[in-house]
């Protein structure tokens, strides 16, 4: 059940939750008084420097610099394509930055009092896979890093604190965790009673407010959006800054019918498609910045979960590429495809460009990035998909070779709703046994 958040390799966060609690659907008269002896005419004594962010920490005897910070700051610069936040933001970030680091530091440290060790070659072996992603040997990876104010050290050290505290959950949590068959039954019947009905799978970021600070709030909301607009990525923004219980997975509420949203939110789901980010949406509590990932009729074919054949043609671009000539490239390789009949005629074409072919079966169509799906979904069998790249790697287009559609819906898998189930309990546990680890810590801000 690893589930590697690093922020340079967010694409691999792909566990997600079901059913997670929805902290901003609590109404003001649900929300539990406290059990402290706390006057209601609270007045502060003395001075405000202990709550001073203070860029250094030690952590049950193990220190967490500034300079690790710095570095984590770093890895997001990465993840979100170099973007520059306002600075009130990017002192929030840090502060958030912080926090995680202290979380990390004590879920290593839980690790290895439970003698969990971590082989170091697993650990370079992940760290190799992300320098991959940038299409980069981690000789070449690690010179970027530190090129962004990051270092391998950095990543390493939040690799390997994922993998400890997927471990010590394994041990301690998940093999102690059942799922009756009554549990699993209350589901399976109400997927059934669903049938047909619009599901939202959504992610969230969520940002508390009271009524006298909403606009600075909802301002804040919107230069996220800004930022996500121009790139930034949606999971690491949510992990963050999202204020809800769901931004431990990346924002994400898993998949939501419309009467289990707060109204606002409801009435944006049923306009939204794949893809689509809105916000920020007035909610009780606070305000909502959305991201439809993906929508569908519970229990009902759609043409969107069809199975495809394809071939992909792609040429890169030469290093350097600026954006007009890669726009120019793109055009002369759109024209020469645009006439492509049939899959037989792919290689051909492929070898005129000086391009490359992949082929690859049995893809399923909600695998691939939502403009994609709207695109498939119209095509005959033997034509081309619009081009679709990027400067500074090149240009691809898509041959549908074949495609088959659900003809009926199965029922309910019950073993993946069990699954889900365990999934979303063992969930719950750790973020109580974190809770538990930062209330007995000893930590000295320096």
């Amino acid at each position: 059940m690893t589930k590697f958040s690093t922020l340079i390799g967010l694409a691999a966060a792909a566990s997600l939750c079901v059913s997670p609690v929805l902290a901003q659907t609590v109404a003001d008269s649900d929300v539990p008084t406290t059990s402290l002896n706390i006057p209601g005419n609270v007045q502060i004594y003395g001075d405000a420097k202990a709550n001073v962010y203070r860029p250094s920490a030690t952590v049950n005897g193990e220190i967490i610099t500034a300079t690790d910070i710095e570095q984590r700051m770093g890895l997001i610069r990465v993840a979100n394509n170099n973007l520059e936040l306002p600075p009130e933001e990017e002192q929030r970030l840090r502060q958030q930055v912080f926090s995680n680091l202290i979380d990390e530091k004590l879920q290593i440290q839980e690790a290895k009092a439970a003698d969990i060790t971590i082989d170091e070659n697993l650990i370079n072996d992940q760290f190799a896979r992300l320098a991959a992603r940038y299409k980069q040997t981690p000789e070449q990876f690690s010179a970027y890093l530190a090129s962004k104010g990051s270092s391998a050290a950095a990543v390493k050290q939040q690799i390997r604190g994922e993998y400890a505290w997927d471990r010590l959950l394994q041990r301690n949590i998940q093999s102690t965790t059942n799922v009756s068959k009554e549990e699993v039954d209350v589901i399976f019947d109400r997927m059934m009673q669903s049938k047909g009905q619009d599901e939202f799978h959504i992610a969230e970021i969520y940002l508390t407010a009271t009524p006298e600070n909403i606009e600075s709030v909802a301002e804040n909301a919107r230069k996220i959006v800004q930022a996500l607009q121009a790139g930034g990525s949606f999971a690491a923004y949510a992990r963050q800054f999202s204020e809800a219980s769901t931004a431990v997975v990346g924002g994400d509420l898993g998949w939501v019918r419309a009467g289990q949203l707060p109204d606002t939110m409801a009435d944006a789901a049923r306009q939204m498609q794949p893809g689509q980010l809105v916000g920020p949406i007035e909610v009780p509590g606070g305000v909502s910045i959305m991201l439809m990932v993906d929508r569908r009729q519970v229990l009902t074919a759609d043409p969107r979960d069809a199975v495809l054949s394809l071939k992909q043609i792609s040429l890169e671009f030469p290093a350097g590429t600026s954006e007009a000539k890669a726009s120019e490239l793109a055009g002369q390789f759109a024209e020469a495809t645009r006439g492509i009949a049939g899959c037989g005629a792919a290689e051909g074409v492929a070898q005129s460009l000086g391009a490359q072919v992949v082929a690859r079966d049995n893809i399923a169509m909600r695998q691939l990035p939502p403009p994609l799906q709207a695109t498939l979904i119209n095509l005959q069998v033997g034509q081309t998909t619009q081009p679709f790249g990027a400067a500074n790697e090149g240009v691809s287009v898509l041959v549908l070779c074949g495609r088959d559609l659900p003809n009926t819906v199965a029922e309910p898998n019950r073993e993946e709703i069990e699954n889900r189930i365990l999934e979303e309990k063992v969930n719950k546990r750790a973020q109580r046994y974190l809770r538990d680890l930062r209330r007995d810590a000893v930590i000295d801000f320096s």
